[in-house]
């Protein structure tokens, strides 16, 4: 009888398998041999195929397995006829690293394995590899106590364990690392103080920010690092606030005080309470019936005042008859059910600067037929087509608004009273007890997002370098002009980012919605629409939206413009080179980062544009303004002012190069 075939694919699996357990006891047995094969290069190539087999298990690494010598691998640089650099960032390695493979690079000098999903700790025998100077961990799974290995590596300079799930406390055996002159801890898990014996003279860059248990004063000798280095943690003094000394205890006289009042000072005590409340209450009673008063006698008047000359908000009547009321009742509407059923008796819609062209009111727009064209974290966007198919609208309705009707209605004027060409005008709003709509003009030809990421590899070859650079710089030109006013927009990503019919301009909607959803509701978003988007201080709960958080929002879709790629915050990072699809977020100011050091910079580039030679070097800038962008600390960013400059210039370079290749030469600057 023949035996049942294995399938082939399990087969090889388990080959594998083999292979690496052979090859870490042939390792084993060969470190323990002085002089052994352990200390040459074919050594180090049985090292490295042994890591190769424990953590890139989909296969990914591009290395030649039948070459003699490992030193033409990619990642792999020799010296002296030993292995001296190992550097494979974002390859999607995981699993833990075994002992017996990187131990066994004994020349080892530099070490990164930063971007991809390792789990585990750092192998103890890392500490053979004593010429190790640079070791870079950086945005991994590992965890447990910061290894004590690190401290056997007298030679160690720069040391990047951030953005891993370390824990414990920081080790006063960091002072016997002499040559140390990076240490990068930030985005942890570590708790307690820094210890006050910590010194590390030859020090020059440090970061142990977002290690929220931290606490304590900073030590003496680290007070001369910048307070950026120390943020969301419980740290004081240094360049920190001063730590807030400890309240002295009451006297022993003022305690026998305190611990009995008399009974006419407690009868006192509720009396007064009760006036209080009395009054409070009679307060409520009269400022309603003033309201009611109000409302009635300024029925039909101007809603609001505009920031502006000629801007007024003019108050639409609504005539709700009862006939009107019942045909709503009768027959659902197309929007009304998304909005809750209908709008509110009495209530009107608020045009901003003057009454549209074809008169419509409240209940006309809720018999609109209505497409849901993105839901967020504040609310969703509607297309709304009018009866007779004019005009069409984008309506956004709002999850929640905490502000009152008077504060809205005084946001709302100063946002419709902004007009600029990359920014759809907010035509309307609806302010009611239950809903709260705002009504935009509709622009453009679909998000940025679904041209990038919707579309396929198809998608994004119909737009060339030169028309996503038009795109970033009209976006560009919208949020700074909203800067410009002392605003901020809060929520810039590539699905609020509308692109032309033509593909080569752009519309920056929802600008002013986070104002008007209300502080509280506002400082929520990082917390529940954290996309990838959001600047490092606002995901850490910085209160409000800074214009520097806006500069990196508009520096991440820079770079997803450029790659291709959905931004997200995945805990390991796509292949370099792999797909640029929007299948999976990266995080992708990092993963640009990891590509661009180690100099494999063509690589950042979507497949659809990277052979544009003629404007290879536009590309480049355009690249380099990302990362400036998206530097970590705020006050390294460039302006909104200074972004729209420089995309400009690098629009102004590559049309001109475009005119001089081409016949056509009709492209202009303007988007």
């Amino acid at each position: 009888m023949a035996r049942p075939r294995r399938p082939i694919a399990a087969s090889r699996a388990a080959a594998d398998r083999l292979m690496a357990a052979a090859l870490l006891l042939l390792l084993a047995a060969a470190g323990a041999l002085p002089g052994s094969a352990a200390q040459d290069l074919a050594g180090d190539r049985a090292a490295l195929l042994a890591l190769r087999a424990a953590l890139d298990r989909a296969g990914l690494l591009p290395w030649d397995t039948t070459a003699a010598t490992p030193c033409g691998w990619r990642g792999v640089k020799c010296d002296g006829g030993r292995v001296i650099e190992l550097r494979l960032p974002g390859k999607r390695l995981t699993g833990t690293i075994p002992p017996g493979t990187v131990g066994n690079l004994t020349a080892l000098r530099k070490l990164s394995l930063r971007h991809n999903g390792i789990t585990g700790s750092v192998p103890a025998d890392i500490a053979n590899c004593g010429e190790l100077r640079v070791l870079s961990l950086r945005n991994n799974r590992l965890a447990g106590v910061l290894p004590e290995v690190l401290f056997s590596l007298p030679s160690l300079r720069h040391a990047d364990l951030s953005l891993n799930q370390f824990a414990g406390g920081v080790s006063l055996d960091f002072n016997r690392l002499k040559q140390l002159d990076t240490l990068f801890l930030e985005t942890n898990l570590l708790a307690g103080e820094l210890p006050p014996g910590l010194y590390l003279p030859g020090l020059k860059r440090l970061n142990v920010s977002f290690n929220a248990a931290l606490a304590g004063p900073v030590p003496a000798s680290l007070a001369r690092m910048p307070a950026t280095a120390f943020l969301g943690t419980g740290l004081c003094d240094g360049p920190l606030p001063a730590c807030s000394a400890p309240a002295p205890p009451p006297p022993e006289d003022s305690k026998k005080k305190k611990k009995k009042l008399s009974r006419w000072a407690v009868v006192g005590i509720i009396v007064g309470a009760a006036l209080v409340l009395l009054l409070a209450m009679g307060l409520v009673a009269f400022l309603r019936r003033r309201r009611r008063a109000a409302a009635a006698a300024g029925a039909g008047a101007t809603a609001a005042a505009s920031v502006h000359t000629g801007t007024a908000p003019v108050t639409v009547t609504v005539a709700r008859t009862d006939r009107d009321a019942a045909v709503t009742k009768q027959s659902s509407p197309p929007l009304a059910p998304a909005l809750g059923g209908g709008g509110e008796g009495g209530r009107k819609l608020v045009f901003l600067g003057s009454a549209p062209e074809r008169p419509y009111d409240l209940e006309a727009l809720l018999r609109a037929s209505a497409e849901v064209l993105g839901k967020g974290a504040l609310g969703t966007t509607y297309r709304a087509t009018l009866d007779g198919g004019d005009p069409v609208l984008a309506v956004k309705r709002l999850r929640e608004s905490r502000l009152p009707e008077r504060e809205f209605r005084e946001k709302a004027a100063a946002v419709g009273a902004l007009r600029h060409d990359s920014l759809p005008r907010l035509l309307a709003y609806f302010y009611g007890t239950e809903e709260k709509l705002l009504v935009y003009d509709f622009v453009g030809n679909g998000s940025l997002a679904a041209a990038l990421h919707d579309g396929g590899a198809e998608g994004r070859a119909r737009l060339d370098f030169t028309a996503r650079a038009r795109i970033a710089l009209a976006a560009a030109r919208g949020v700074a002009f909203i800067h410009r006013g002392g605003s901020s927009h809060g929520s810039i990503k590539s699905s609020n980012i509308v692109i032309t019919a033509a593909g080569d301009g752009a519309y920056v909607t929802d600008y002013g919605v986070a104002e008007l959803a209300g502080a509280g509701v506002a400082s929520e978003l990082p917390r529940r629409d954290a996309t990838g988007y959001q600047a490092p201080e606002v995901i850490a709960g910085a209160r409000g939206a800074p214009q520097s958080a806006d500069v990196y929002s508009f520096g991440v879709v820079v770079l997803e413009l450029l790659s291709g790629r959905a931004p997200g915050r995945a805990p390991a990072l796509a292949l370099a080179g792999g797909s640029g699809s929007g299948g999976g977020g990266v995080d992708l100011p990092r993963w640009v980062r990891s590509v661009v050091q180690e100099e494999w910079t063509s690589e950042v580039f979507d497949a659809a544009i990277a052979n544009e030679e003629r404007v290879e070097g536009e590309m480049l800038r355009m690249l380099q303004l990302g990362m400036d962008c998206t530097e970590h600390h705020p006050d390294r960013r460039p302006s909104m002012a200074e972004v729209e400059a420089r995309i400009e210039r690098i629009v102004e370079d590559a049309c001109r190069k475009a005119d001089f290749s081409s016949t056509d030469g009709s492209r202009s600057v303007s988007a």
